[in-house]
């Protein structure tokens, strides 16, 4: 094995002095440095097992014959982070992560990298990173957190967040409040329902990112720390055989990424990660892709939010591999992929086998013909707009009602939880857009609240921010232009009747062309005062939701 860039040479002996200041001996400056990008922290919950599956990397490269080194990447808990100016933070972190990992990658100069994420921005920030890089790299993450239980049924954080808007309209009690409080959320890892975290870390799989298991074993199970073991191990596989990310997230990958995200019924977030990773990677991945793939991708799983089964229950059933098996009963992905086992997604996936279908449904018998997520046009949002289709109550796939119109976040829950929005509202909340904003916040809370107020099959909420992947019910996100860069939905007056029509793909304001243009002349667009920092530079340089929100250079 070819030994590190610092181990030969007269002129790199100032290097080796300041690892011999490590502590290093010569046998570890004569193997190949390999990063361990650590995301452990003690304020994120899915993240404070880390430092347990970094040890077991450690453990598993020198194994393997690699020296491990570690060193750190920011993370946010959007949980932690929602309802307030904190979650301005939470996107933005997502090019800090790539950008503080390519700096130490390549001021080290490494030879092979561990990425250990596991929450919302983790996870793409570091595949960004990955690609930017391209020298040998694999992933495993901490790994899903099991369910809560309440009242004898399975629960997560979502069913919390409702929890408030069910007290706050009358439904739930303060002490029911204090039960779901206490045991919702019942140990470490990513939180338990396809929500935004578990979706990367299941679709990193897909990518061929991860080894299998990845995106579903729980955190707390010792499975996990054997996974990281073996991911420690693999990774001198990759690096001995030269496999690189670009080797490994191709144009086919990214396809296939999308079919899983249909299947699976991932976050609506997956729609700014994968084009912002692929962008990375050199490939072009437009919004009008997933509805392509989507009208041809069966929707076989209903984890939270969309349904009452979680994380745990999917690894149970087979995984990850188990779905993509479903899929490629029909052909509906590219089984010929190389993947970080060496091998291709077809081999991969021999012989795994769907344990559960009422968990995954069979290819032949899907919850619908068509994928969990669906992207929007019309004239609300010429360059389209984003719902997680498998989460919308079904008499909601369609609706016409009245536009209720809020310039942020703060304005809108307020009047949810006094009660101001009606039955067959239609809430608009903008100014939240990536540089509106800015960051972009999820807009958990308000959606939480209208369905704790029983509203949830009845009010459809729109937004030029995003949603977390706890959402459910007729959100839709990422509308795109902004209300800041003078998008429609900046000009959208209270009592505008807007027309929703999901299975069609559309989405329009029922104003007239000429009205929208003397509107433009009439109402200024309104931008935040006092942004400084890091979000006035991001707000500056990020690009539009239907691109990713990716930062322009």
């Amino acid at each position: 094995m070819s030994c590190n860039y610092f181990c030969d040479g007269v002129e790199k002996a100032p290097q080796r002095s300041l690892f011999n200041a490590l502590g290093f001996t010569k046998e570890e400056m004569e193997r190949p440095l390999v990063g361990i990008v650590s995301s452990y922290n003690e304020i994120v919950p899915g993240h404070m097992n880390l430092d347990k599956i970094v040890d077991a990397v450690k453990t598993g490269v020198a194994m393997a014959g690699g020296t491990p080194v570690v060193f750190p990447a920011i993370a946010v808990c959007d949980g932690i982070a929602m309802g307030h100016e904190g979650m301005k933070y939470s996107l933005v972190t997502r090019d800090l992560i790539a950008d503080s990992t390519e700096c130490m990658a390549l001021a080290h100069k490494f030879d092979a990298l561990v990425m250990v994420p596991n929450c919302d921005k983790n996870v793409p920030g570091l595949l960004m990173a990955a690609a930017r890089l391209n020298i040998p790299t694999i992933f495993v993450s901490g790994g899903p957190m099991l369910a809560g239980h309440v009242k004898g049924k399975k629960t997560s954080l979502s069913s919390m967040f409702e929890a408030v808007g069910a007290y706050t309209s009358g439904n739930m009690s303060a002490d029911d409040v204090e039960e779901y409080e206490n045991f919702a959320c019942p140990t470490c890892g990513s939180c338990s329902g396809m929500y935004t975290a578990n979706s990367m870390n299941c679709l990193t799989e897909v990518l061929g990112m991860g080894l299998k298991g990845n995106g579903t074993i729980p955190a707390v199970y010792s499975d996990r720390i054997k996974l990281a073991k073996h991911a420690g191990m693999q990774i001198m596989e990759l690096y001995r055989k030269n496999i690189r990310p670009l080797d490994i997230m191709t144009e086919k990958a990214f396809y296939n990424a999308l079919a899983a995200d249909m299947a699976l019924g991932c976050s609506t977030n997956s729609m700014l990660h994968l084009p912002a990773i692929a962008n990375e990677c050199g490939v072009e991945l437009n919004l009008d892709m997933a509805n392509e793939i989507s009208a041809k991708t069966p929707n076989l799983c209903h984890l939270a939010p969309a349904g009452n089964t979680y994380m745990e229950d999917l690894n149970e059933a087979g995984g990850v591999y188990a779905v993509l098996s479903e899929l490629a009963k029909k052909n509906l992905i590219n089984t010929d992929c190389m993947t970080c086992t060496g091998k291709t997604v077809g081999e991969n996936i021999d012989g795994c086998i769907n344990k559960n279908t009422d968990i995954i449904r069979s290819i032949d018998n899907p919850y619908s013909e068509t994928g969990g997520i669906a992207v929007l046009k019309g004239n609300l949002a010429p360059d389209r707009c984003v719902v997680k289709r498998s989460a919308v109550a079904p008499e909601m796939l369609v609706h016409k009602g009245p536009a209720r119109v809020f310039d942020s976040e703060e304005e809108a829950i307020k009047v949810i939880y006094e009660g101001g929005i009606k039955a067959g509202d239609v809430v608009v909340i903008r100014y939240e857009g990536p540089a509106g904003g800015p960051g972009m916040r999820e807009m958990l809370s308000p959606t939480s609240a209208i369905q704790g107020a029983g509203l949830g099959s009845t009010v459809a909420l729109i937004t030029d921010g995003r949603f977390s992947g706890a959402t459910r019910g007729a959100a839709i996100g990422h509308v795109s232009p902004e209300a800041v860069k003078g998008g429609t939905i900046a000009y959208i007056k209270d009592g505008d009747i807007i027309s929703i029509d999901i299975p069609n793909y559309s989405i329009n304001l029922e104003v007239s062309d000429a009205e929208l243009e003397e509107r433009k002349k009439t109402m200024p667009l309104k931008k935040k005062e006092n942004i400084s920092g890091y979000l006035k530079r991001y707000a500056a340089m990020v690009s539009s939701a239907d691109k990713g929100a990716i930062i322009n250079k």
